[in-house]
């Protein structure tokens, strides 16, 4: 794992309107509502330890010039490098389990069966909705013949995004993040984003966020975890890393990889109760960041809603959802 963000940039259309619930048919996968999500490491990068001295963080402004400008954002490509994110269930049944399919395909339109393991896994799949009320981290299960699938429930009708989180096998392939409209039917009710809020609450734990979201320029950002009051000093890893944060623009959610400072094993990353990661966000916006991390042998995740740059307005609170961790079958 590398210190410091690494932003996947996907650049494209993405169709979104929110006002009218999608007339589906029934073939659909499980994935489920939640209030909290999860993120990864490896995946999503470009090398960029993120120091001041690094040539990508003087790209997003990390040297302090040029601190307005806008950084890459990511995820809303669907093509890019060659490759190509071939959903082949755009569309599902809000809470029906179904299985959800898709195969990478190369520029000759091959499907991609080769892979570099980042993290523990050939590719991460992110699933949000797009009032980023509903959060899914999961690890699909690839066939010989390169068709990846895993099980999704999710809990309500309306808009969703898969990101396709990878690197091609081969000594001079890029990590890739690939984005795809995915339409749940079923009667709609859109939610609106949480008020911005520097605690969270996942499953008894209280996690608090420190540290600033800054546009075009690179920022830390810590996240302290406890529970019943006390520091949780023990976290254990998950997928190579005591924490993964997942940032997500609100509007197009633009997707943020962000990776934490430091890993298990290094001789100076403590267990908890503290999780560093240095961000940069692409623009002024309202932007709902996703933790995940392991105690006690279960997987959890904390949602945050945060401003970078002068953004105007309130929001309102919505209903806490419920985060989802899955290897595709289910785990």
């Amino acid at each position: 794992m590398h210190t410091g963000l690494r932003i996947t940039a996907f650049a494209a259309a993405l169709a979104a309107t929110f006002g009218t619930a999608y007339g589906v048919g029934a073939g659909v996968d499980p994935i489920v509502a939640d209030s909290a999500p999860a993120p990864h490491d490896e995946h999503g990068e470009r090398d960029d330890p993120g120091g001041p001295d690094d040539p990508s963080s003087r790209r997003e402004g990390g040297d302090g010039h040029g601190a307005h400008e806008s950084a890459p954002a990511g995820g809303l490509q669907i093509s890019e490098g060659g490759y190509t994110l071939d959903l082949a269930t755009p569309r599902v049944t809000a809470g029906q389990r179904t299985e959800l399919r898709f195969t990478v395909r190369d520029a000759s339109g091959d499907a991609v069966t080769a892979y570099r393991r980042e993290h523990e896994k050939e590719l991460h799949l992110v699933l949000a909705s797009r009032d980023l009320v509903t959060y899914r981290h999961l690890h699909p299960t690839r066939a010989a013949d390169g068709t990846w699938s895993t099980p999704v429930d999710l809990p309500a009708a309306g808009g969703y995004r898969v990101f396709a989180d990878f690197t091609p096998a081969g000594e001079d392939t890029e990590n890739l993040t690939l984005g795809a409209d995915l339409a749940a039917s079923g009667r709609y009710k859109p939610a609106r984003l949480p008020v911005p809020s520097g605690t969270a609450r996942a499953d008894g734990y209280e996690v608090e966020l420190d540290g600033p979201l800054r546009p075009g320029k690179a920022s830390e950002l810590k996240l302290k975890v406890s529970r019943d009051g006390e520091p949780v000093e023990d976290l254990q890893p998950y997928l190579g890393a005591y924490g993964h944060l997942v940032a997500l623009r609100a509007g197009d959610l633009a997707h943020l990889h962000v990776h934490p400072n430091g890993e298990p094993g290094d001789g100076t990353t403590e267990p908890g109760p503290e999780i560093s990661f240095t961000a940069t966000a692409p623009s002024d916006g309202t932007y709902r960041l996703f933790l995940d991390f392991r105690h006690r042998g279960e997987v959890h995740t904390a949602a945050f809603t945060v401003r970078a740059g002068s953004t105007p307005g309130t929001t309102e609170s919505a209903p806490a959802a419920t985060p989802e961790h899955t290897d595709g079958h289910g785990h």
